[in-house]
């Protein structure tokens, strides 16, 4: 429920979804503790991970929204709380692991929590965090062309470093990770209109269109459709073909469509 309501970016069903997580996890290792206390027999719960996975992930769930919506200390605040599982009782070997994964993730959503919020200072640690780091190389690109675009930086040396890298996450198939590619090639797309660069501008806007067409997020296809309308002045024939194919591709699926409507009656 909270990946599915963070691809179609419903924020309150998140934040409410993870409350819920966070309260149950927190019930049950309460329940332990007190028959802990009192020597009772622990109670086993069968869960498909250890109680320490679940604590995490619903911080990690609401700091995310938090940082979508542009709270940074309230994304802080999440970040440090799943920054440091260790306060857990009986976490045993794999409980660890897990602890020690959730400590990497929020090095990594800290750095853009602070880049976000103004600190471009850090850009440069950044960057070198990604080197050391290539699985966060997709979200942490995208992270820098947002606050390029919102601070007004150049990072055009930045991206031609990992412009080798770069050129793959067009492979991607997982929706995860097709919504941070969304969000790499809008922002791009937003960085280049910034520069004057139309033509790149729109390459990469055609192609924000298609994925977001794929993914089905109809608030991302507008952004779209009105990003291209205000680069349309620079279109090739080449770009506005694509463009075009595009909307067909959707007008399609549109079309197809309507007999099953019509079947059910509706």
């Amino acid at each position: 429920m909270l990946e599915m309501a963070y691809r179609f970016e419903d924020w309150d069903k998140m934040l409410n979804t993870a409350g819920i997580l966070y309260s149950y996890a927190q019930c049950i290792y309460e329940e332990k503790q007190y028959h802990k206390a009192k020597k009772f027999p622990v109670p086993i719960l069968d869960t498909e991970r250890p109680l320490v996975y679940y604590f995490g992930f619903s911080h990690l769930m609401r700091g995310i929204v938090c940082q979508k919506q542009g709270k940074y200390d309230e994304a802080r605040d999440s970040i440090y709380r799943y920054a440091e599982l260790g306060w857990i009782e009986d976490l045993g070997v794999e409980g660890e692991e897990i602890a020690e994964e959730f400590r990497y993730l929020a090095r990594a959503n800290l750095y853009i929590v602070e880049i976000l919020s103004g600190r471009t200072e850090l850009l440069e640690g950044y960057a070198r965090f990604l080197q050391d780091n290539p699985e966060e190389l997709l979200p942490g690109l995208g992270t820098i062309l947002q606050a390029a675009v919102q601070y007004g930086l150049d990072v055009d040396d930045l991206l031609h470093t990992f412009a080798e890298q770069s050129a793959g996450f067009g492979d991607f198939e997982d929706a995860g990770n097709l919504s941070h590619y969304f969000s790499y090639c809008y922002h791009l797309a937003l960085y280049h209109r910034r520069a004057g660069r139309l033509p790149e501008a729109l390459d990469w806007t055609i192609q924000s269109l298609v994925l977001a067409h794929q993914s089905r997020h109809d608030g991302n296809f507008k952004r779209c459709l009105a990003l291209f309308e205000s680069v349309r002045e620079g279109v090739t024939e080449e770009q506005a073909g694509r463009y075009h194919e595009a909307l067909k591709e959707c007008l399609g699926q549109v079309v197809m469509k309507i007999p099953e409507l019509l079947h059910v009656g509706v």
